[in-house]
């Protein structure tokens, strides 16, 4: 399962060549003064307040954060341009009671928002037809992000530090790859990631849906002997009846995990069918990530994980004795606005004779954007424990924000 340095060096330069290659190959411009007259920038600014009140010893936790975004986007020359983005994320009116995760204040709860300047993204790409490749820092997001995402839901996004390349030969056909050297996480720098992950996903257009097969080969370069390994498939499509439409997806994964002294293997599961009526939209849904005989739980350490298994983020790592989520939600509009009500159901996937009911959550959404420039918020997550394993307790969690963009 490991992969060797010959291969992860043989892999580079094989991508070097052919973004050299690709480059070399367009033809000369007449002028470059595209690239200054075509370059744009944008701000994106987030104010958020976020309070955690956990039925444990912990102190209950409140942050006032404000996260400024800075985007840049030369002109295209030739096919070529280039990304770069400053992201700076600060605490307001010293409301910063919270463990950040960073080990800062750790008699409160966690709120995974901590201060901190950095490079966010800088990737130089080019784009053809069919054709796009990217060099250096980047977002990369995989189909729904269950298993690769940017995490952007927290003030410092997950980005990526990697060549990635996708190719459309069809109009219905589109192939990924990415090899990744470093995963830049959300705690700021301090617990980033060396890695040589592989990253392949090829998606296909029916005409009742899309098939996608995927393989996600990950490894934490570390100096140690490790591996997670990932393959599946999925297919998502929706069916239309006048104003009716009816949404379902089916997805299957195996999952290899190997530490050097011992190696484990559990499966992934999900279905899910919606119906988009005239007022509201309802959706159900099961998901389960599989254990290995209750000491291994399926695993996706690059996923968008505040998205899935309800937003009071419990299990954000999975048991060793897995985790199926039974789930049901129901949203519309109202007042110009978005609001959504969900349940999960957690148990199990190899219950013990002391750990079976994982308990329940209720999570609760409005959101409205104010005009073009201006959004606000709200939501609610409430955890009730069940049999959990240690850690797991009643937990509280309120949102609030404030959004603007230029």
């Amino acid at each position: 399962m490991q992969h060797t340095k010959l291969q992860q060096k043989t892999i580079t330069i094989s991508l070097a060549s052919l973004f050299c290659s690709t480059f070399s190959a367009a033809p000369m411009a007449e002028s470059v003064n595209d690239i200054f007259t075509d370059t744009h920038a944008k701000i994106d600014m987030r104010l958020r307040y976020e309070s955690v009140d956990q039925d444990n010893a912990l102190k209950d936790a409140d942050a006032l954060t404000l996260r400024t975004r800075f985007n840049f986007i030369t002109g295209s020359y030739n096919g070529f341009s280039a990304v770069f983005e400053l992201e700076d994320s600060r605490s307001v009116l010293g409301l910063d009671n919270y463990n950040n995760g960073n080990g800062s204040k750790s008699d409160y709860s966690v709120i995974a928002d901590p201060e901190t300047t950095e490079l966010d993204q800088a990737f130089l790409q080019y784009i053809n037809a069919d054709f796009r490749v990217k060099l250096g820092r980047q977002v990369i997001a995989l189909d729904g992000q269950r298993f690769v995402g940017h995490v952007g839901w927290r003030q410092d996004k997950q980005t990526f530090d990697a060549v990635s390349a996708i190719y459309q030969p069809l109009k219905e056909l589109k192939l990924t790859y990415a090899y990744v050297t470093q995963r830049n996480r959300i705690f700021a720098e301090q617990k980033d990631i060396d890695a040589s992950d592989h990253l392949l996903n090829a998606a296909y257009i029916t005409p009742i849906g899309t098939l996608t097969g995927y393989a996600y080969l990950l490894e934490a370069d570390n100096g140690s002997d490790n591996g997670l390994d990932t393959w599946g498939a999925s297919f998502a499509g929706q069916s239309q009846w006048n104003e009716t439409s009816v949404n379902y997806r089916f997805e299957y994964a195996s999952q290899d995990a190997d530490n050097g002294a011992s190696s484990f293997s559990a499966d992934y599961l999900a279905a899910e069918a919606g119906i988009n009526l005239a007022v509201v939209d309802i959706k159900l849904g099961y998901e389960s990530l599989g254990s290995d005989k209750g000491q291994y739980g399926f695993a996706t350490p690059l996923a968008t994980l505040h998205k899935f298994n309800g937003w009071s983020d419990q299990f954000l790592s999975t048991p060793t004795v897995g985790l199926n989520d039974v789930y049901a939600s129901i949203g519309g509009k109202v007042m110009g606005g978005q609001w959504n009500l969900i349940y999960h159901d957690f148990s199990a996937d190899k219950a013990s004779s002391t750990v079976d009911d994982l308990g329940n959550e209720i999570n609760a959404l409005f959101s409205k954007k104010l005009d073009d420039h201006f959004s606000a918020g709200t939501k609610l997550a409430r955890y009730s424990a069940g049999d959990a394993p240690a850690g797991k307790v009643d937990t509280d969690k309120i949102w609030l924000w404030l959004g603007a963009s230029f």
